[in-house]
């Protein structure tokens, strides 16, 4: 996966991000923040249906891809095409890859490869609950 670079098609200042996002998604949307494992809204569940930016609506992961990895977030073994784009994160002292949405550069998560799941990609979406809103099947 290679870094990109992306004109985004949503763009707000913090003023606006603030007015539309509560102080939590904030942080973990446009502060790159990580909400505490094992707590968010979509951890454990198995509701079929579509995975959305909170932050701009754009449909980004669904419910097939979901898989329980017990790392205590969200995971996913693949994004909607061109849904996501990744850049490298070097924070912390290891180098990840920082999933963002492609629409509006919004903070999502990690990913992660070659952790042995058995999925088809052997790739891990570590996405924070708090970034996505479930649209659930009708």
């Amino acid at each position: 996966m290679k870094p990109t670079t992306t004109q985004y098609l949503v763009v707000k200042d913090d003023a606006e991000w603030r007015e539309q996002l509560s102080a939590e998604e904030f942080h973990v949307l446009r502060e790159a923040g990580t909400e505490r494992p094992f707590v968010g809204e979509y951890t454990d569940t198995t509701t079929e249906g579509v995975y959305a930016c909170r932050a701009c609506g754009t449909e980004l992961f669904t419910s097939d891809t979901k898989f329980e990895s017990h790392c205590g977030w969200p995971s996913f073994y693949a994004p909607e095409e061109g849904k996501v784009e990744y850049i490298e994160d070097r924070s912390f002292g290891s180098v990840r890859t920082e999933v963002r949405c492609a629409t509006c550069g919004s903070h999502l998560g990690h990913v992660f490869s070659g952790e042995g799941y058995p999925t088809p990609t052997d790739q891990r979406y570590c996405i924070n609950s708090v970034s996505m809103t479930l649209r659930p099947k009708a």
